[in-house]
């Protein structure tokens, strides 16, 4: 028996559809036929007729159509005024539709940052929340009681894009009905319960202080360049992209695009601080103990880091 999959895009740019449509091994079709995922819709592998869409989503809301899988990619708009008139759907605002949808779903997925916390309209005009967090907030656009028919809270999938493997893990976890154990953001342990800071071939240098203050250098990013790595839970050293790279790994601060925050309201790629300390610490970490080591970790630092001698 197929598992069916209805994906509808809100308030997003799309990237984690182009995310998902770059998986490779397997590639997105083979993972569908893998899975026997039969997909009602989806606005980048779907060719029926105006027609037949509206006849799928008639069947789905009357019951006559069984609903799997509800993936929503994009931030459910509510404005202005919580009217959802900005953006529509038949007419009439789409956020009604996502309510109508989840409703007859098993599984509710969050697929990106946007739609699981609100990402980049939270603080506009156009209201944009997540499916069931505001930002850090529990409710957001279904409220916090909500579950799926299944009887599981909407699963998010944040990232800016969420990577292929995320989507295709979660997908396969669903379709063999394994358990998927769920962060206090609801998103799945497996990938979410680790730091991006985990796996980053970085971190000997953060553990002595040597630091950098420009990109593609060799040393650490978090001290002058704000790389968020040691405060957001994401995958992204584990699962490379295009399986060879990673911000980090080529010079680049992580921006945190996985945390409910993002994007944050002060700049990028700029640590602020106080005395040289900065405002937001490693996760577990206190400001005492820290300031502590960070001072005789850099008195330590061998000569070979100091001299960027070992590969990055």
């Amino acid at each position: 028996m197929s598992n069916t999959l209805y994906w509808l895009h809100c308030g997003g740019c799309g990237g984690d559809t182009m995310s998902l449509l770059n998986l490779d091994s397997p590639n997105v079709l083979k993972l569908l036929e893998i899975l026997n995922i039969d997909i009602l819709w989806h606005p980048s592998l779907s060719s029926i007729s105006q027609g037949d869409y509206q006849e799928t989503i008639i069947s789905i809301l009357s019951g006559e159509q069984d609903l799997d899988i509800l993936c929503i990619e994009g931030a459910v708009i509510r404005g202005p005024g919580g009217s959802g008139m900005y953006e529509l759907h038949n007419r009439k605002p789409k956020k009604d539709l996502v309510a109508a949808l989840a409703k007859k779903a098993k599984y509710v997925i969050a697929v990106g940052t946007c739609a699981s916390f609100g990402g980049i309209g939270t603080e506009g005009e156009v209201e944009a929340t997540g499916l069931q967090f505001y930002r850090r907030e529990e409710g957001g656009f279904l409220g916090k009681d909500f579950r799926s028919l299944n009887g599981l809270p909407v699963i998010n999938l944040p990232g800016c894009p969420c990577h292929s493997e995320v989507i295709a893990g979660t997908l396969s976890a669903i379709c063999f009905d394994l358990d998927i154990s769920l962060s206090e953001f609801n998103s799945p342990l497996q990938w979410y319960g680790i730091m991006v800071h985990q796996g980053c071939t970085r971190n000997e240098y953060h553990e002595y202080r040597v630091e950098e203050a420009d990109f593609g250098q060799r040393g650490c990013l978090f001290f002058h360049m704000g790389c968020r790595g040691p405060l957001t839970h994401g995958p992204c050293n584990k699962f490379l992209w295009n399986g060879r790279s990673s911000k980090t790994s080529v010079g680049v601060p992580c921006f945190g695009c996985t945390d409910p925050e993002f994007p944050q309201s002060h700049p990028f790629f700029v640590t602020r601080n106080i005395a040289g300390t900065p405002l937001e610490l490693p996760e577990g970490v206190d400001r005492a103990h820290y300031q502590a080591y960070k001072g005789m970790a850099a008195s330590a630092a061998p000569e070979r880091l100091k001299e960027r001698k070992t590969r990055i």
